[in-house]
């Protein structure tokens, strides 16, 4: 059991002046094992929300399924986009629901969500769905603790798109160099009332400056 539970990843997300940035690393790993080193950790769900995802895949890969579905059929019956934030309760609910199921491997699951419906949101849906609503920046994962210490010290409100995306590269780059789990480059996404972009792919083999 204790191995079922030695997930690694690193994902990141921050607040910045006119957009959220996400961003994660591309490595997979089924314990000392790296099982890919391509992973989308970054996922659109719709037009203008997106999610970073950590823990067991094959829970991962459902709830992704489900809650594409649930916001697509929500806005054919009320003729209008659910905001972001009824897309990050309903996905809330759908991890409480999943971590409380009798099974021999736990669903266990992290989702950072970041949309701009008629304003910016970051939310950290936690494994045991449980959200909160954050104001500055999160990060979620194995890799979690360096990626926290570059951004407690270099955030600062009120950044701009390239200052944030530069930021959440620091923040995963050094997550790379100390965590065994997360590696091989990372995905950066912007979400502004453009709606969900990919911003930046790129391999980190060696130490960014």
């Amino acid at each position: 059991m204790d191995e079922v539970l030695k997930t690694g990843t690193t994902t990141v997300g921050i607040v910045c002046k006119d957009c959220i940035v996400l961003g994660a690393d591309k490595r997979a790993t089924a314990g000392h094992f790296i099982a890919s080193k391509d992973v989308d950790k970054v996922q659109p769900i719709n037009e203008y929300m997106a999610i970073t995802t950590a823990g067991t895949v094959s829970d991962i890969q459902l709830m992704l399924k489900l809650i594409k579905a649930e916001l697509k059929l929500k806005q054919i019956r009320t003729n209008k986009k659910p905001s972001v934030k009824e897309g990050a309760n309903l996905l809330a609910g759908m991890v409480y629901a999943n971590i409380r199921k009798m099974s021999m491997i736990p669903g266990i699951s992290h989702f950072i969500v970041g949309g701009y419906d008629s304003d910016k949101h970051l939310l950290d849906i936690y494994p045991d769905g449980s959200i909160s609503d954050i104001k500055d920046f999160v990060s979620s994962g194995s890799g979690s603790v360096m990626a926290y210490g570059v951004l407690e010290s270099m955030y600062k409100e009120g950044l701009n798109q390239e200052e944030g995306i530069n930021l959440v590269v620091k923040a995963l780059n050094a997550a790379i160099q100390r965590d065994s789990a997360s590696g091989e480059g990372v995905d950066i996404f912007v979400i502004d009332k453009k709606g969900v972009r990919k911003a930046l792919q790129k391999i980190i083999n060696t130490r960014i400056d």
